[in-house]
């Protein structure tokens, strides 16, 4: 009886955490989007590919397109529901060996009163998709082009 009644008080209150937790999804609302960076070891054409490999694999951005001359890649805006987003990213040359990269995912909400731009993104989020470009670097040096 006593270890129902303790594994019952420790499910409620994960549920209870959980339920917290869900009204911050998308809450936050921001008037500019987060930028986040990183530095690779890569040459500026290698990274440009790869991030524009990883948007389009991944789904995060249609129409993706380089731009070689001001070193960045664009996408239109993805919708899904009410929510839509797009990622901008500029790779800026530091020295011979490391370029960095700035990352910009715009995310908005539809409201009544429009669109919206919300923090969607964590931290957390943002090195994955760091991670995924950092692997797609390698492969596109291995290509050689």
């Amino acid at each position: 009886m006593v270890k129902k009644t303790v594994l019952l008080s420790v499910i409620f209150f994960c549920v209870v955490c959980m339920l917290s937790c869900a009204n911050h999804f998308g809450s936050s609302e921001i008037t500019k989007p987060d930028e986040h960076k990183k530095i690779y070891e890569a040459k500026e054409k290698y990274i440009l590919k790869a991030i524009a490999a990883v948007l389009k694999e991944k789904k995060i951005g249609t129409n993706v397109t380089i731009d070689r001359k001001n070193h960045r890649v664009d996408s239109d805006y993805v919708e899904v529901d009410d929510w839509r987003t797009k990622t901008s990213a500029v790779v800026s040359r530091l020295n011979w060996k490391e370029c960095e990269v700035t990352l910009i995912v715009t995310t908005e909400k539809k409201t009544s009163g429009g669109w919206e731009m919300r923090r969607l993104l964590t931290k957390k989020e943002y090195d994955n998709f760091f991670h995924f470009i950092e692997l797609k670097i390698y492969e596109e040096m291995a290509k050689g082009e």
